[in-house]
């Protein structure tokens, strides 16, 4: 049994695969047609299962062979089922965590993929509004597999004698060998915007908000123009489902939306983002579908000079030991995104805060290499990849480890993660099992009797 090889849950897996696959995969030639069918309706095709072969094949060159489409179907199909299960339960996700979902999986390709929006679109050949709308439905039922499997896995849980079981029963020449790894974490402090310049983005907003409303302009060719929210400017401004219950949306901009009634336009609103103009477009109860205009009040090198000062002084608090790293990312930290993982940057994919360093920034791996265990970098500044924008912090090195071979002391995190995909796959084939007979499913005849489908054969039409 070798611990690199066992299989994780399926959406993990997929969450893997998938990103924002149809975009982003290498361009796939195939005679297309339809390789599996599941609930009748819900339909895989062959240029799919191309797809999610060839980004296999792009993250993981060595070890990539094509005996493994029949695995990468197999994972498929079970997110097909899981997707019809949360119909027949009425499970559901909103079209506001949909779009949020989106923009987070295109904020990681633009930070560290292409490097900017301009980019992307020109290696793409397509808008970010035509990018997020060729994937919305793909995103929203990989959300809903994963709502049902959360709710299926909740309450499997792994105990330490269970981890250390599963440890010594690996082969010690199976044991995988870890590369360097880093823990690493972050204080994040925005400059502060002059009054003169927040003063000065304000004017431009209203210039733009009389042209609206007094001279007749529409929103939303002015929103395409002006607007500086990447996520909705190139789709007139436009956000579907803003919800005044769920905590996604920044709860001024929220009060400002549901004053309004259709076709109003807001004053101007400020958030932590810059300044808005909203326009309702539909009251949905407390749903709503907007138009806005976001405007971000610029920042000088003195605002940053500001910024990096405050953080000097965090620096001599953390070294002096006045403050532990956890209470100096609650008191100082401005970013959201770094308080809730108390400062530690974690895998976006797995939440695992151990991580390779062949996979960070270069720039970030260059600094951590300069770093001793325990240590804190100088001020600097960077480019937040969450939300695209230049801001200042200084880097906490919690732990690295050296290249080596598997170890409960030193990798008891990653076996335990193993252990516990092992125990969850387990329930996950039971649930398969017990399922499989109520779910109308159809395999072409080339896959039917390849790896696990050839177990399934009762089960397929």
């Amino acid at each position: 049994m070798r611990l690199y090889l066992l299989r994780i849950p399926v959406l993990i897996f997929l969450n893997l695969l998938i990103g924002l696959s149809t975009v982003f995969a290498q361009p796939v030639q195939t005679a297309d047609k339809i390789v599996a069918v599941v609930g009748r309706s819900r339909i895989i095709l062959q240029s799919d299962l191309e797809v999610q072969a060839a980004n296999l094949k792009l993250q993981s060159p060595e070890s990539y062979h094509d005996t493994m489409k029949c695995g990468i179907l197999q994972q498929m199909i079970m997110s097909k089922m899981l997707v019809e299960q949360a119909e027949r339960d009425s499970v559901l996700v909103g079209e506001e965590e949909v779009e949020a979902n989106l923009d987070n999986k295109l904020r990681y390709f633009i930070s560290r993929v292409y490097g900017s929006k301009e980019k992307l679109e020109q290696a793409t050949g397509k808008t970010v509004y035509q990018i997020k709308e060729e994937n919305r439905e793909v995103v929203k039922e990989q959300m809903l597999a994963e709502r049902v499997q959360g709710q299926l896995l909740q309450n499997v849980a792994i105990t330490p004698t269970e981890v250390r079981a599963f440890y010594n029963n690996i082969p010690a020449d199976s044991l995988p060998f870890f590369p360097a790894s880093v823990e690493v974490g972050q204080i994040v402090i925005d400059p502060p915007v002059s009054p003169e310049l927040e003063a000065y983005a304000r004017k431009q907003l209203e210039d733009i908000r009389d042209q609206i409303v007094k001279e007749g302009k529409s929103f939303e060719a002015m929103a395409g123009i002006y607007s500086q929210d990447p996520g909705s400017r190139d789709n007139g401004g436009r956000y579907n489902d803003v919800s005044r219950i769920d905590g996604g949306w920044a709860p001024e901009f929220v009060t400002a939306a549901f004053r309004l009634q259709n076709e109003d336009v807001s004053p101007i609103v400020k958030t932590k983002f810059g300044y808005h103009i909203i326009q309702m477009i539909q009251r949905k109860g407390d749903q709503a579908d907007v138009r806005h205009i976001l405007i971000i009040p610029e920042r000088t090198s003195a605002d940053f000079r500001v910024a990096l000062s405050r953080l000097d002084s965090v620096r001599a608090e953390l070294i002096s030991g006045k403050i532990s790293f956890p209470q100096a990312v609650a008191k100082y930290s401005t970013d959201d995104q770094s308080k809730m993982t108390a400062g530690m940057m974690t895998d976006p994919q797995t939440g695992a805060s151990q991580l390779e360093i062949d996979q960070l920034d270069p720039a970030l791996a260059l600094m951590i290499d300069s770093l001793s265990p325990g240590s804190f970098s100088h001020p600097h500044v960077f480019v937040n990849q969450f939300t695209g924008e230049r801001s200042c912090r200084i880097i906490y090195l919690k732990d690295r480890s050296e290249p080596h071979k598997a170890n409960l002391r030193d990798d008891y995190s990653k076996i335990q993660q193993v252990a516990l995909s092992q125990k969850q796959n387990k329930k996950l084939d039971q649930w398969l099992r017990d399922k499989l007979p109520t779910y109308y499913l159809k395999v072409d005849p080339e896959y039917r009797d390849c790896g696990p489908m050839a177990g399934w054969k009762e089960f397929i039409h």
